[in-house]
């Protein structure tokens, strides 16, 4: 059974930040890209980050560049989003995915496997 887990969300004030993780089984880990996507209420969901576990090629959205790190410990299976410097503008769910093959890393119908997400809330 593919599951995708995430956990580390929670409340943070403005300028903090958050490890989010994401736990995957069921499949073949290093042959997939893992990316992050995030919800607020009344938006569309929207790519955050993305990770290539064949070649370790990472791709942020520009609206996180240089705050959120993402990395991937194939040993684990996990991969990770530290989000840094976090702003009101964060505060969403955060999904994250998994995407065999030729995909756009911020295409959500391009991913297979989804997680439940993890709520994020950034105070001001």
């Amino acid at each position: 059974e593919v599951q995708l887990v995430e956990s580390g969300g929670g409340l943070v004030q403005a300028g903090g930040s958050l490890r989010l993780s994401c736990a995957a089984s069921g499949f073949t880990f290093d042959d997939y890209a893992i990316g992050w996507f995030r919800q607020a209420p009344g938006k569309e969901r929207e790519g955050v980050s993305c990770i290539s576990n064949s070649d370790g090629s990472t791709y942020y959205a520009g609206s996180v560049k240089g705050r959120f790190t993402i990395s991937s410990d194939n040993a684990k299976n996990t991969v990770y989003l530290q989000m840094n410097s976090l702003k009101p503008e964060d505060t969403a769910v955060y999904y994250c995915a998994a995407a065999l093959g030729p995909m756009s890393p911020f295409y959500y119908n391009d991913y297979d496997y989804w997680g439940q997400g993890t709520q994020v809330t950034v105070s001001s």
